[in-house]
């Protein structure tokens, strides 16, 4: 128990270290405008990874419209801070909590099925948001929604990310976690052990759809237009990918992947013509020589590293 509360403490000093040191290179504009950006991106691109791992890691249930709900929380989002001058923080909630109902709406009949049916659905589901949102007058349409107020600075991206990694962290690691990754290994077991699965179900999609929506209200507030088509099938693919890379059933892993994902496309900018080719490379190989991911089921921990190191250094000093 006091090597718990002692890890959580230091994770705690570590989140407001790593804050600080990013915002003194920002103020004094060592970290420019266009590393910011990437910084932006790549919190941003940690919720969705982290959010959908609840969904298709945890709980086991292949999902391929994370883009349909983070659609839903973007333009949500920035119509209550447009429309109606709804503060920032509000907004965001707003946008969160109408992807989660949109959540509850398309998981209810959803999770009834399971693999490649649950898959095709969602799919469908994030498409059928798209073709909505091309088709309304109060969205832009598919000219886009312009003119959204740029509100999401470092500060609120960084600390969402925190937030919502902190909030699935203690919820894989509760009963209600163990509860959901019981159904991944054997839902017909767990239903036996008296767990409600469908409940648990309902709730890991609908939290995933919460956080997603947070994500893309961040999303609009940065980039000041929205436009449907950065919504499609391919965005739900993208944000898979970094979910499997970096190992499915691992936080960790999701946000090394994202981070790795989100700087390499960049990095290989000055071989332009060969850069996609590179980065498709790149995917394959690791895929092949590490197909469980990056970090595979190992989940990286504060507690277990004071312990593998206090054990070394034990056997060190019995052995002087």
């Amino acid at each position: 128990m006091k090597n718990k509360w002692v890890s959580y403490f230091i994770n705690f000093v570590l989140v407001l270290c790593i804050y600080f040191v990013f915002m003194h290179f920002i103020a004094n504009k060592t970290i420019n405008n266009y590393y910011l950006g990437i910084l932006i991106i790549i919190g941003i691109n940690i919720i969705l990874a982290t959010s959908l791992n609840l969904t298709t890691g945890f709980l086991g249930q292949l999902a391929l419209g994370h883009a349909g709900f983070m659609s839903i929380g973007a333009y949500a989002a920035a119509l209550f801070t447009m429309r109606l001058g709804t503060p920032f923080f509000i907004s965001l909630i707003a946008g969160g909590l109408i992807a989660a109902f949109f959540g509850i709406l398309i998981g209810i009949p959803a999770l009834r099925l399971r693999g490649d049916y649950l898959a095709i659905i969602t799919l469908g589901f994030g498409e059928i948001i798209r073709v909505i949102i091309l088709n309304l007058k109060f969205t832009g349409g598919a000219r886009g929604l312009k003119g959204i107020p740029y509100l999401s600075n470092f500060t609120y991206i960084y600390w969402a990310m925190i937030i919502t990694v902190a909030f699935l962290f203690c919820l894989l690691n509760s009963r209600h976690g163990r509860a959901i990754v019981s159904i991944r290994e054997d839902e017909i077991a767990s239903e036996a052990a008296g767990i409600p699965t469908t409940y648990y179900k309902l709730f890991a999609f609908t939290t995933a759809a919460f956080f997603a929506g947070i994500a893309g209200g961040l999303y609009a507030h940065y980039i000041q237009i929205l436009d449907p088509t950065k919504f499609d099938f391919n965005r739900s693919v993208e944000i898979l990918v970094i979910v499997v890379l970096g190992g499915l059933g691992n936080l960790t892993g999701s946000i090394i992947s994202a981070i790795v994902l989100t700087i390499l496309p960049e990095a290989l900018r000055g071989v332009s013509d060969w850069r996609m080719i590179l980065y498709s490379i790149i995917l394959i190989l690791v895929m092949i020589f590490k197909p469980s991911g990056l970090l595979g089921k190992n989940e990286f921990s504060i507690r277990k590293s004071l312990g593998f190191l206090q054990s070394k250094f034990s056997k060190k000093t019995g052995k002087g």
